[in-house]
């Protein structure tokens, strides 16, 4: 009988010792769960902005100084504004349109470009940011400019 009341006393003391063990480790894995959560979400950022950049470029290649088959009527010149409208327009979930920064150019100094900057064999430069910022709890804020460049051929 000794024995077992010399038993309890030891563990007296120690009754909130598996509590406070479990809410540091929970904290930690919280912060990691969010972490791995975090991380996906720029990732899906990350593609997204590359793959915007390239279709960017597609629209502008395709509404060059020759378009006349677009199912309305090509624009006359088509500008910056116009492809970051069309980006702009279709942004998925969880992008904000507003922190998208689309930049069009056209150098018009390559060898096939003859005419005007947007003719046929002149080349388009689409160049798309965004600033995303993470939200892992407990670390301060981090944020991290992603860009993606596209550069192709105008066709029509």
């Amino acid at each position: 009988m000794h024995k077992r009341t010399r038993s309890l006393k030891n563990r007296v003391g120690e009754q909130g010792g598996t509590l406070v063990e479990f809410a540091v480790v929970f904290m930690v894995f919280l912060t990691f769960l969010f972490g791995l959560l975090d991380f996906g979400r720029a990732l899906y950022v990350y593609h997204f902005v590359s793959y915007a950049a390239r279709d960017g470029t597609r629209f502008a290649i395709v509404r060059g100084a020759a378009c006349t088959t677009f199912p309305t009527a090509c624009p006359t010149k088509l500008d910056g504004s116009e492809v970051r409208g069309y980006l702009q327009a279709g942004v998925p979930p969880g992008v904000d349109p507003n922190a998208l920064t689309v930049t069009t150019t056209w150098p018009g100094n390559n060898p096939g470009c003859t005419g005007p900057v947007n003719s046929p064999g002149c080349v388009v430069n689409v160049k798309v940011q965004y600033n995303f910022s993470f939200i892992i709890p407990f670390v301060p804020k981090l944020t991290s400019l992603m860009t993606s460049t596209s550069q192709m051929v105008i066709s029509q």
